[in-house]
């Protein structure tokens, strides 16, 4: 037998296949989605009516997790390029949508911070 088959004899066996992926899934963390006041709710709605096509923005907002419970918050940075208010997004210049209802934060030069 050449010496290449008989290594392969060796080489290592999962008996459970799968296995380690489920282990890496059940231990990924998530974060939990935040409740804003009222008063950060208004201040959001705010700076949200102040946006135009053509500006640039930064947009921090909640995206639920798919597979399990919680999520994680993203940041996204680009230009406006239109308001989807049928499906309650924000779509930019590079056609990222941002989910209206999920933002936390907006920033902008042109809203003063």
């Amino acid at each position: 037998m050449p010496m290449a088959n008989r290594a392969a004899q060796f080489s290592p066996f999962a008996a459970l296949s799968g296995y380690d992926g489920a282990v890496r899934e059940t231990a990924r963390l998530t974060d939990r989605r935040p409740e804003l006041t009222e008063e950060a709710k208004s201040v959001l709605d705010a700076k949200l009516q102040l946006l135009v096509p053509g500006m640039g923005a930064s947009f921090t907002y909640f995206q639920q997790d798919e597979k399990k419970e919680g999520g994680a918050y993203l940041t996204v940075t680009g230009t406006v390029k239109k308001f989807d208010s049928y499906a309650h997004e924000i779509i930019l210049a590079d056609d990222r949508r941002v989910p209206i209802n999920d933002i936390l934060e907006v920033q902008s030069e042109a809203l003063g911070n």
